[in-house]
């Protein structure tokens, strides 16, 4: 039996280099890599269309995954909304990383700029946004997913209880998840974050000011941010404890 999401992320804490897992994790690559060592690049505009058409396939491939995960939580909101006075579920949202952001990463972490390498070292090309009203909803939602038995957990990160230096919140999955394909099924990579309303307010408009072309961000900015960041913090507390009074009254 699978354990909840917070003795995951003690455990995850504790055995964060486990080469067993990882070992485990890699084994979905034969699917979309070709067993040669040989190294293919990303592609660019100079690139010949059979490398083109490799990289669309990979990206098929990760858009499977988001696609399984998305039918999951889809199922969780009907149940919720037929069966439940509430949906802990607010919305859901996915993306596939842009060539430009992978290769941005890539660069980041020093690696060569070839699909082998994305494909081996890059876990959050495809990724899923679940917001939830309140914190408790985050916790619970996360739960129900790391314990259906063709979901694997890889890595844990609590942002909501160990927030980023820049104000970030919000709770991170990499997870596994088994996608079955015309004649075979493969475990597919994919970044879950959930967080509340009022982080995901946060973050939303925090890239929208970061990343402005025509302003630089300025330190004091930064302050600013930080400071809007823990009045969200407080606001989502405060949530939180007016739910848990409502529902020991209905109670």
């Amino acid at each position: 039996m699978k354990k909840s999401i917070i003795n995951q992320i003690e455990n995850s804490l504790e055995e964060d280099d486990d080469e067993e897992e990882r070992k485990e994790s890699d084994d979905y690559i034969e699917i979309i890599l070709d067993e040669t060592k040989e190294e293919i690049y990303l592609p660019s505009t100079v690139d010949f269309q059979d490398v083109s058409a490799k990289y669309q396939q990979i990206m098929f491939f990760y858009e499977s995954g988001i696609n399984q995960v998305i039918a999951k939580l889809q199922i969780l909101v009907n149940e919720f909304k037929f069966c439940n006075d509430r949906n802990p579920i607010d919305n859901i949202s996915s993306r596939v990383k842009s060539l430009e952001s992978i290769t941005n990463k890539m660069k980041r972490k020093g690696l060569p700029l070839t699909m082998n390498y994305m494909v081996k070292e890059l876990h959050d090309i495809a990724g899923v946004r679940v917001v939830c009203p309140f914190i408790s909803d985050v916790y619970y939602v996360a739960n129900i997913l790391v314990n259906q038995h063709d979901v694997e957990v890889l890595e844990i990160k609590d942002y909501i209880k160990n927030p980023k230096p820049n104000g970030y919140r919000s709770l991170h999955l990499i997870i596994m998840v088994d996608v079955y394909f015309s004649d075979h099924k493969s475990q597919v990579p994919v970044e879950i974050q959930l967080r509340t309303i009022a982080m995901n307010f946060w973050a939303s408009t925090e890239h929208q000011l970061r990343y402005k072309k025509d302003r630089k961000f300025t330190p004091a900015m930064q302050e600013e941010l930080l400071d809007c960041s823990r009045l969200m913090a407080e606001a989502d507390a405060k949530m939180q404890k007016l739910a848990e009074q409502f529902s020991v009254t209905d109670e």
